[in-house]
């Protein structure tokens, strides 16, 4: 059977591939965007099987309101895929409370909506599968991205609750950690010169460089294939709760988890000293 998708950030980058890989298919997709023209190539070539829905994924209302919508218009919704996002890059110094909140109303609490507007359905149903798009700075933080990190983190840890708390209704999540992609002229983005920049102070701008240095490094993945893996991932029976996309990233967090497990062996003691023996009167 075909599947019914409802993705969001549709216009562009992972999330158009991600459309065009389940229409290519014959599958049918709800289709977000802030503006709708830009999934007007996509109803010209797939018709009625692709339904275009404008669309801020920090309106809630609007949010509540598309996902009625697409189950009305389709019957079911099979796979949601939460997409939309951007990368609020600057050093923690130069971070405006605007930043931070701007980024968590997108990143985190835009995703929030689309859970809660499509769980009633899909536990109506008894099935359903979530897919978050969060990244592998969802797993390491680096310098000059806390609030995208930040934004990311606690993506993960949304996800992985909401998963042990719908996993008895049939429902599936699972979250992509893509690494660097070409999504745009066919290169690996630079995070300095695509994401939203806060205004930079100079005593940053050595680490700036060195941040850039090491992005150009990463290799770029191709997000057709990034697309083609992802519908392997709807289509299993068992599906990942994290899967890497890409592997640019991997050897660093082997050894970034790796450090850490040996940090709180380390500190045992201290752990230990700090947790006390309260006495039975104390406590």
């Amino acid at each position: 059977m075909s599947k019914v998708w409802f993705v969001t950030g549709s216009s562009r980058g992972l999330g158009r591939h991600f459309v065009e890989a389940a229409l290519s298919r014959g599958d049918k997709v709800a289709a977000t965007a802030r503006n709708s023209a830009s999934l007007d190539e996509l109803v010209a070539a797939y018709g009625n099987a692709v339904l275009p829905l404008e669309m801020d994924v920090t309106d809630k209302a609007a949010v509540f309101a598309s996902v009625q919508r697409a189950k009305e218009h389709f019957g079911r919704l099979d796979v949601v895929v939460n997409n939309a996002g951007y990368a609020q890059m600057g050093a923690i110094e130069e971070l405006t409370e605007e930043h931070l909140r701007d980024q968590l109303e997108t990143n985190l609490f835009g995703a929030m909506w689309v859970i809660q507007a499509a769980l009633p359905y899909l536990r109506e149903q008894g099935a359903g599968h979530i897919i978050q798009l969060s990244s592998a700075a969802g797993l390491i933080a680096m310098p000059l991205g806390g609030a995208y990190q930040a934004s990311k983190w606690a993506l993960e840890a949304l996800n992985e609750t909401l998963a042990q708390e719908v996993a008895d209704f049939g429902i599936k999540v699972t979250v992509i950690e893509p690494g660097g992609f070409a999504t745009r002229s066919g290169k690996n983005p630079d995070p300095l010169a695509n994401g939203h920049m806060a205004e930079p102070n100079p005593i940053y701008d050595g680490l700036r460089q060195r941040i850039a240095g090491f992005a150009g490094k990463q290799p770029a993945g191709d997000p057709a294939t990034a697309a083609q893996a992802l519908l392997k991932i709807v289509d299993s029976d068992n599906p990942p709760l994290r899967v890497l996309f890409g592997l640019g990233f991997y050897p660093l967090l082997q050894q970034v988890y790796a450090d850490r497990l040996k940090t709180w062996a380390d500190c045992q003691d201290l752990s230990a000293e700090a947790h006390g023996n309260l006495n039975q009167e104390d406590r």
